[in-house]
């Protein structure tokens, strides 16, 4: 048990010690119970270790919110700081906040990301000064800053607009949990005033209009490569995850260095995708024995192929690998591709899936028949070479990343090509498919979007994916080409003109 856990513990005993003692005394006060505990809880989870120290998850939270007297603060060397946007909180890897917009005395206002420790050598300490994701901080803000300070440093201690314990307090309630009214956008209002109808009518016509640029970048590269290329590279961008979209399309592009040679079977295929990877360790004896076995065979395969693909072969380091799940790495996505790659008939098979007729509520689990590998030896097993076997096999695919590989590339895909052959029917079921498939999985941008443009994190109203794929694509056209601020951007007035002509005021 780790010491927050044993506060935890602890805290939990003494209130429940306190109120026993309460209540032996006067009974009513045991109505007092459960919020005594939420007290101490607030405080443990607030509260730093040491004594007199906040927690970074407090910080954290005081920076969103901004509970500071803002109009005091001033940096480390005394110079003093206007928070424009305090940016948006990033709960993954990477810094704490992005986007804020900065002004320091009188210079221009300054866009970036920052970083929130309790010391300002943790910047060093932590590894921030070598991580590339980090070199978009313009300011490290920080508890206290120690006299050495030299890089843009916001010391929080002397600016809290309550006490440690009243903030401790206030942590644990849900308008800390909340999105801050003052960081919606621009167009949040205007997105207030539309109806229900006439937001889901805005929301399709983005993702058509996603739908049509998605179908577009496979179409220009079918008339380099071909569909089947085309398609091919599609499912593998898709397959990579948004951190290693671009090495796992790379070895989608090598698919033709191998036209004529004999059909192969999904082990070689996967030695062979392995190896142009630069996944593939050349030393193994620290590996799991299973691991270990497997890694031979692999080597049996790549050694007598290596020097002729040599130049094909990709850098490791080209792959982003720290922070992600077990079942998104990439050997398991490549260990993948190598059983679809091995099955020769695997696009005939999704001809088949388009050309007949699924209802709706089938749809998902129509499309993962054809996609989902066989039992794999070993990937069914495993995450990765160094962990251990699984107490149960996993697929290596899932309802989440069918969805996926249907929004972004099939479909897309089976649509463009309809209208290429100037076949209407095929491209309305296309479209139909589009717009009747379920929601996807939630993620980061969706929730962003939602709280900044609707002032709510609840993904209702958002049962499709089309209804998400709508959403992106508002983001992407607008938010993206905008500030944290919403400078310049025009779709507050777009949205006041479609409610104009329609919407409810």
């Amino acid at each position: 048990m780790n010491r927050r856990s044993t506060l935890q513990v602890e805290s939990c005993r003494k209130t429940i010690e306190s109120v026993e003692s309460t209540c032996n005394v006067q009974p009513a006060t045991c109505n007092r119970f459960y919020a005594d505990w939420r007290d101490r809880r607030s405080h443990v989870l607030a509260l730093h270790e040491k004594p007199g120290l906040p927690s970074e998850r407090l910080l954290q939270a005081v920076w969103h919110h901004q509970r500071l007297w803002r109009d005091r603060l001033r940096m480390a060397d005394g110079r003093p700081i206007r928070v424009l946007h305090p940016g948006f909180w990033n709960r993954g890897a990477g810094p704490d906040f992005e986007n804020a917009v900065l002004q320091i005395e009188d210079e221009r206002p300054r866009s970036g990301d920052v970083e929130i420790d309790l010391h300002s050598n943790c910047w060093r300490a932590h590894g921030h000064d070598r991580n590339p994701a980090f070199r978009g901080v313009v300011l490290h803000v920080v508890w206290e800053a120690e006299d050495n300070t030299t890089a843009p440093t916001l010391p929080l201690k002397s600016f809290l607009d309550a006490t440690m314990l009243e903030l401790a307090s206030w942590l644990s309630t849900d308008a800390a949990e909340s999105f801050p009214e003052n960081l919606l956008g621009r167009c949040a209002s205007a997105v207030g005033q539309l109806s229900d109808e006439k937001l889901s009518e805005l929301l399709r016509q983005a993702a058509l209009a996603r739908l049509q640029r998605k179908a577009g970048d496979l179409e220009a590269r079918a008339r380099q490569a071909g569909w089947e290329q085309s398609l091919w590279e599609g499912l593998f961008r898709a397959l990579g995850y948004q951190p290693n979209v671009w090495p796992m399309l790379r070895l989608a592009e090598l698919r033709p260095q191998f036209q004529g040679r004999p059909a192969a079977d999904a082990p070689l295929w996967q030695a062979r995708l392995l190896g142009l990877s630069g996944l593939l360790p050349a030393e193994f004896k620290n590996a799991p024995a299973d691991s270990a076995a497997y890694l031979r065979r692999a080597w049996d395969v790549w050694w007598r192929e290596r020097d002729e693909l040599g130049e094909f072969i990709l850098p490791r380091p080209l792959w982003r690998l720290n922070g992600l799940r077990p079942a998104n790495h990439p050997l398991r996505r490549l260990a993948l591709a190598a059983h679809w790659w091995a099955d020769e008939k695997l696009p005939a098979r999704l001809e088949k899936w388009f050309a007949e007729s699924v209802p709706d509520e089938d749809l998902e689990e129509s499309l993962l028949a054809p996609l989902q590998a066989p039992s794999d030896e070993f990937w069914s097993w495993h995450w990765t070479f160094r962990t251990p076997r699984l107490a149960q096999p996993q697929p290596l695919l899932g309802a989440t990343r069918v969805t996926d590989l249907a929004i972004n590339v099939l479909l897309p895909w089976f649509w463009v090509r309809a209208r290429a052959g100037r076949n209407t029917a095929l491209q309305a079921e296309a479209e139909r498919r589009y717009f009747a498939w379920p929601a996807a999985q939630d993620n980061a941008v969706l929730r962003l979007a939602r709280q900044r443009l609707l002032g709510r994190d609840s993904a209702r109203g958002f049962r499709t994916a089309a209804s998400q794929q709508g959403l992106l694509q508002i983001v992407r056209d607008f938010c993206d080409h905008a500030d944290a601020l919403c400078a310049d951007c025009a779709f507050p007035d777009l949205v006041s003109g479609y409610a104009a002509v329609g919407g409810r005021y």
